[in-house]
């Protein structure tokens, strides 16, 4: 059997993994735009210095030889034959396949209205690491470092820019608050606080109207939607992504407006070719993408597997040594649902959203003891509504019964 991976991030190299585990004999071969293996989850720290480049990679050093895998390094695929069976690179290499995975992940997305970045020669995305050469070259000679969106990339970016001396740093985010999609603005203000004490800017709430640019095609101000204008001579783009997934134009292989289109058990709407990992665009989380890998190359290798639950929304941070964690779903209102919270003088917020006895989302910041119930609460949907105790009580024994083997299980009751 002959195993094509196109992609060596998580989802890519979860599949390698479970493939070799599975079967011992065949031939894998993978093929990446990337020279390196590493977590793009830390590369702020390699901006800042705390990491190097060996220090990023999440496999063993041998990991290759190990697992006995061909890969093709700096090379993109073009084009994809669905029905001949085979891959096209940029360097017209021609690659057979018995079975694909498709795990291209996604790239930085300049949105329509700032189109004129696109052309200009500092302004840079934060997405792999070429990106952060760039940026660690750039920085040296900005003075004005401009940070566009406040999500997890945005503050990545900015976490490995402070131990830079003199510079001047910003954020500006369009939504209401830091991290809008996985914190309130309870626990997002605790970072906040923690940026502005470092001497950070952060607009919120705030679009760019104008930008100013020379004819070099060198960005040197922008103006926000309330006339405020800000010095920049180095713009980081941080607000969003796209699939990576123009290759399969003409292939058959079905997309739609998020991205690869992939079921429970990885496939897509071809036969023998799989996807896994952020080029479906709907859960653009390292976990997730590992799982969606190894559910892929279970099924790409025989072993039947599926997803059991699609609970993606779990997002971990830890800035400034504030540990916080996102469950579920985080956005839901009060109108519908109730919200309960806990806090205490040392820093630690809880916060539980539920209705009708199911627990939708939590927010843990500072203490993050109670994380492991809060997750299978969530994830099983188990009814809470059967204890008669504070939600932020709850333990293992309320739920889950021993049996004779002195293992755990849960069983819904009717």
């Amino acid at each position: 059997m002959k195993y094509v991976i196109i992609g060596a991030s998580a989802a890519g190299i979860s599949g390698v993994k479970r493939i070799r585990e599975i079967d011992p004999n065949a031939e894998i071969i993978l093929i990446s735009k990337d020279e390196y293996i590493y977590s793009r989850c830390i590369l702020h720290h390699y901006i800042s210095g705390k990491r190097t480049l060996d220090q990023l990679n999440f496999v063993s050093p041998n990991f290759i030889e190990e697992y006995n895998i061909n890969w093709l390094k700096g090379e993109e695929v073009i084009k994809v034959d669905s029905d001949q069976k085979f891959v096209v690179t940029n360097s017209n290499k021609k690659i057979s396949f018995d079975k694909l995975l498709i795990a291209s992940g996604s790239h930085v997305n300049i949105p329509q209205s700032l189109k004129i970045l696109k052309a200009a020669t500092n302004v840079v995305g934060l997405h792999n690491l070429d990106d952060c050469e760039k940026i660690m070259y750039l920085a040296k000679y900005a003075n004005n470092i401009v940070i566009i969106g406040a999500g997890l990339i945005g503050i990545d970016a900015i976490s490995g820019l402070l131990n830079l001396e003199d510079k001047n740093l910003t954020i500006i985010e369009r939504c209401s608050h830091l991290l809008p999609l996985q914190l309130d603005t309870e626990s997002s203000s605790t970072y906040e606080n923690a940026f502005a004490q470092r001497g950070v800017k952060q607009y919120y709430n705030a679009i760019i109207k104008k930008i100013g640019i020379t004819k070099s095609k060198h960005i040197i101000e922008i103006i926000l939607s309330n006339g405020e204008l800000l010095n920049c001579d180095l713009l980081i783009i941080a607000s969003g992504v796209r699939p990576n997934v123009a290759f399969l134009e003409g292939s058959g292989i079905e997309v739609d407006y998020f991205g690869l289109v992939i079921d429970e058990y990885g496939q897509t709407s071809c036969k023998d070719i799989y996807g896994a990992g952020d080029v479906s665009g709907r859960r653009p989380i390292w976990s997730v993408a590992v799982k969606e890998g190894i559910i892929a190359g279970s099924n790409m290798a025989g072993v039947r597997k599926h997803m059991t639950d699609f609970f993606a929304s779990k997002s971990t941070m830890n800035f400034f040594d504030i540990p916080t964690l996102s469950l579920g779903n985080t956005l839901l209102g009060s109108d519908e649902y109730e919200i309960e919270v806990e806090k205490d003088q040392d820093g630690n917020y809880k916060k539980i959203i539920h209705k009708d006895g199911k627990i939708y989302g939590a927010i843990l910041q500072g203490d993050l003891s109670y994380s492991g119930v809060l997750t299978q609460l969530i994830a099983l949907k188990i009814d809470v509504s059967r204890i008669k105790k504070s939600l932020f009580k709850i333990n293992y024994a309320d739920f889950f019964h021993q049996t004779k083997d002195f293992e755990f299980d849960y069983e819904e009751e009717t």
